[in-house]
């Protein structure tokens, strides 16, 4: 089935009118190798605007929140709506509420996510990773993006800037990697997130002593010497969410 896409809320019911509506906004990251690259690179899933204003533009996925619903499940529904998918991590990023962002009086609430490159596939019919996107919808790298419709440049900036504070003081990165993983692997999310290269030996020493991580028995088999696999401590929370410790729903305590 194709999705229509069409980008933060549609402003065209709102124009001609004084009041301030409410949007909800969802800044999503995942990594992908591609064919001959020797590490991957942090990507995002952009929708092309259908109608004005910016008509053809590529925008953040997003939609009205509706007068029922709650800001998180409006985030979720208005990313499955437009792209299909359902992040494992998803976190309120900030409001944006300049007055001159959109022909009418929007105010985008944003949120920021992330997907494995696996859950990306399962969940989109591996599209991602076949290049194959559906109508309207495209996955682009964070220093590719272009102009973006309405002020989602300075949104994607923003997300970046938080995902890149967080990684140095939470384990927010293994939000990105499978179950099990090669310090390898991790340490290559670390250098896609930071946007450079990081010295393997001292990023051993640091991961090692982090506390987060479980060594397990198994190994990583291939080309090269055998690597052991570690899994993620658990009772290590992938980032601090401060008092109100707001979770989606299907993470939060039932006691």
């Amino acid at each position: 089935m194709t999705r229509t896409a069409i980008g933060t809320a549609d402003t065209r019911d709102a124009e001609h009118s004084d009041v301030t509506r409410v949007a909800v906004s969802t800044v999503i990251f995942t990594l992908r190798r591609e064919p001959g690259d020797d590490c991957p690179s942090l990507v995002m899933p952009l929708v092309r605007r259908t109608r004005d204003p910016h008509m053809g533009l590529w925008a953040l996925p997003g939609g009205w929140l509706d007068i029922s619903e709650g800001l998180e499940d409006a985030a979720s529904r208005t990313l499955a709506e437009t792209t299909g998918l359902t992040p494992s991590y998803l976190e309120q990023l900030y409001a944006f509420g300049a007055v001159d962002r959109s022909p009418s009086r929007v105010v985008s609430i944003v949120y920021w996510a992330l997907l494995r490159a696996d859950e990306v596939d399962a969940q989109a019919g591996g599209y991602a990773a076949a290049g194959t996107e559906p109508e309207n919808v495209r996955w682009v790298t964070v220093d590719r993006l272009g102009h973006l419709a309405f002020d989602h440049n300075e949104i994607v900036d923003y997300a970046l800037w938080r995902l890149r504070n967080k990684v140095g003081y939470s384990r927010i990165a293994h939000g990105l990697l499978a179950d099990t993983f090669t310090l390898a692997e991790l340490r290559e999310v670390y250098e896609a997130i930071l946007g450079r290269r990081l010295d393997p030996a001292n990023f051993r020493r640091q991961a090692e002593n982090s506390g987060s991580l479980i060594p397990t028995d198994d190994f990583r088999t291939g080309s090269h010497r055998p690597a052991r696999l570690y899994r993620y401590n658990q009772d290590v929370e992938l980032a601090d969410r401060g008092p109100l410790d707001i979770r989606p729903r299907h993470e939060s305590s039932t006691s």
